[in-house]
């Protein structure tokens, strides 16, 4: 059986309307594509029917993925998480020790990551040294440019 992903309402119902859109709207241009190709004549020579019968096995995997993971697909109920530890939702307040600059995080799933939004994914090694943590600690967490030393100010939802 597969994992069961976790997601925000708002990260549920986004990936609800991505499939949406990709069944009544993109589904329907790519079928469009292959008929206007198929068309045009000769398809054993026909480079814009093979495109679009590409990019119609393309969206059909996306579309099939993306329905895997809604049958897999839970909300998370916020009012029954522990907030005296960071966890997956988790809206941390964390102070860079070395610069000094206290930076906020939501740690969310891989398909709800946006790091402009600070939404970052449990994934990630940032969200892997904060889980588990609590206010006050003070940790070390390995990332690609090298080691960052964090102090958790605050944990909320």
């Amino acid at each position: 059986m597969a994992d069961i992903q976790y997601f925000t309402e708002e990260g549920l119902e986004n990936l609800k309307k991505e499939l949406h859109h990709l069944k009544t709207v993109q589904r329907p241009a790519i079928s469009q594509q292959i008929a206007e190709a198929r068309d045009k004549g000769d398809l054993s020579e026909n480079a814009e029917y093979d495109a679009a019968k590409e990019a119609q096995g393309m969206l059909e995997a996306k579309i099939s993925q993306m329905e895997d993971l809604l049958s897999r697909a839970r909300v998370v109920d916020q009012s029954m998480l522990d907030t005296s530890r960071v966890m997956i939702l988790s809206k941390v307040k964390v102070k860079n020790l070395k610069t000094g600059k206290d930076l906020e995080y939501t740690l969310v799933t891989e398909k709800e990551a946006d790091l402009k939004t600070g939404k970052i994914s449990s994934g990630s090694p940032i969200a892997k040294g904060l889980m588990g943590k609590t206010v006050g600690q003070v940790i070390d967490i390995e990332v690609p440019a090298g080691k960052i030393q964090f102090e958790i100010l605050e944990i909320s939802f």
